[in-house]
This record gives C-alpha cells, structure tokens and sequence, in this order.
C-alpha cells in the first residue's frame, strides 16, 4: 500500500474537517447569539429558558440610537399620530423620544482614536523596525528587550501614574491623549512583529536601489515597504483590535468628550433595568469596522502569519 508524506490520507482530512467546523461553531456561536439578541423584545432577551425563534423587532437598535421618557397618560393621549417607524416602536412601550443618544458619538471616538492610533504606531513602529534590522544599533538585543517587555506590563499598574500625568498635561478626555496612550502600548508589539517581516528582505534589494541612485529613504520608500506590505497589514490588524477594544484606559482617562464605546456601551439602562437588546445591537455594531477592515486584509494576513516560514 503506498502513501504520500505530503498528501494527507481521506480519513485525516475527514477528521481534520470535522474538528475545524465543529471549532468554527462554537467559536461562532456566541457572536451570533449576539446579533440575534438585537434583535429580539427586551422580554424575549431575557425569557428563560432562552428564545431561539421569535419574533424579529428593531426595538434594540430603536433604544440603542435614541433617549426615551415618559410621559403622563393625559399628555401620552394628547400626543400627534407617529411620524416614524421608529416613534411608533418607542409608543408601543408608552414611552416618547426625548432626543439621540451618545452612541454614535461614541462610536466615533472609537474610529478616531482606533485607526489614528493604529496609523501612528505603523508609521513609527516601521521606521523603528527597518533601524533596527538594517543599521547597527548599539545595544540591540537589550533594546529589543526592552520594547518589548513594556508590552508584558499589566494595564493596571502604570493606570495611576498615567491618569497623574495626563491631568497634569491636559490631555484628560482627549482624543490626542488617548491616541498618544495606545501608540506607545502598541509601538513595542508593532516594532517587533515588523522587524521579523524585514529581516525576511534580501537586503540586496536595497543594495541595488542605491547603485542606481536612490537615497537611503527612496530606498526604504520604494523597495522596502512594498516588501513589507504583507507584514505591515497584519501588524495593523492586531494592533487595530487592541485599541479597538481597550476598555481599561478608556475607563480611567475619559468621560465624556473622548470616551469610546467600550465603556459606554453597559451603561446603557432602561426603565426596570439593562437594555439588553440595545447592548447587544451597540456590541453588533461596534464588532463591524474591525471585522470590515479584517476582510479587506485577510489575504495579507494570511501571508503575513506563514511568511518567513518556508526558507530556501
């Protein structure tokens, strides 16, 4: 009986296909229990046993996006005839729109601090990593070590001396401080991860650029960092999660013109208790930019897990 050492048999691909999709089900599950959940009544989240068929309502996404009140029966009686789709889901809980909530504003900090601290941390984490692949820098290996073990510290024990400083600096509940805070936590995992990608480029290339007339920066520019395109985009993508769903920092440096989603979305309360629908829908729509942004460099963050794993 011949057999390939290359070729896995039937059996263990069978096998092997079996553990994957049963491992991507239960990895799925819970996000899909999630977006099924802003979906339902506030009733429905919180039935026992769980729902897993109801009926569809946008009454989450309704909460989510908007402040409601009550008002008395005489004024809820005088009101007009709904407007909206929407105005009519808040009459159905005899309650009115009071105005928009902050999640969109939330939101939004999420995307200016998330992908400004993501593009700063590439911009210098790169030229970080190409020195120190590239030129001789005294002490290295110490420095590398360095880099990195700022990112092995926990959150919590330089929190205290972080918010002291920040206050002192003005940079309180602001979005310039907090894109600074997760450039430097993010800077030591950006530079080693980038240096390894580099490390992997013939430096004849650049070698070649500069017989040709190129300077040092046209060089990096044009040889470089089109080589390290792979590397760069999966370095982003992880860089980009952890600053996406920081919660410890955002907690303690702000509160209200630079806080980002994460703390916000819990403090979403309904009359007799948490929203959940609307938690769920906050927790949905905030899953989306990273996810969107993970798709369009998937291909590249494949290459950039396996590159540097087959050597000639």
């Amino acid at each position: 009986m011949s057999f390939s050492v290359t070729e896995p048999a039937r059996r263990t691909k069978i096998i092997a296909g079996i553990l994957v999709a049963g491992y991507a089900i239960i990895t799925l599950l819970p996000l899909v229990w999630i977006i099924a959940t802003g979906f339902k009544s506030p009733s429905d989240a919180i039935a026992y046993p769980p729902k897993v068929f109801f009926e569809p309502s946008l009454e989450g996404y309704v909460n989510l996006f908007t402040t409601r009140t009550r008002v008395t029966d005489e004024a809820f009686a005088a009101l007009p005839p709904p407007e909206t789709w929407y105005d009519q889901i808040v009459r159905d809980s005899r309650m009115v729109i009071a105005g928009p909530s902050r999640y969109g504003e939330r939101f939004l900090n999420s995307v200016i601090i998330g992908f400004g601290s993501t593009f700063l941390t590439m911009v210098l984490g790169t030229m970080a990593a190409y020195a120190f692949s590239r030129f001789r820098v005294p002490l290295k290996d110490d420095l590398m070590f360095f880099i990195l073990s700022t990112r092995m510290m926990p959150p919590i024990a330089v929190a205290i001396p972080i918010f002291l400083m920040f206050r002192q600096l003005g940079l309180n509940d602001t979005h310039l401080g907090m894109i600074l805070l997760y450039t430097a936590v993010n800077l030591s995992l950006s530079v080693w991860l980038l240096k390894g990608f580099i490390d992997e480029i013939p430096v004849e290339y650049e070698e070649a650029a500069l017989i040709d007339g190129y300077t040092r920066f046209q060089a990096f520019w044009k040889v470089v960092l089109p080589q390290a395109a792979t590397g760069i985009a999966s370095t982003a993508i992880f860089c980009l999660i952890f600053a996406w769903n920081e919660y410890a920092f955002a907690v303690l440096l702000t509160s209200g013109t630079a806080q980002t989603a994460p703390p916000f979305i819990p403090t979403i309360i309904c009359v007799g208790g948490k929203d959940w629908p609307a938690v769920a829908a906050g927790a949905t729509i905030f899953l989306v930019p990273v996810m969107v942004f993970t798709i369009l460099l998937r291909k590249h963050l494949l290459r950039g897990i396996t590159f540097g794993a087959v050597r000639k």
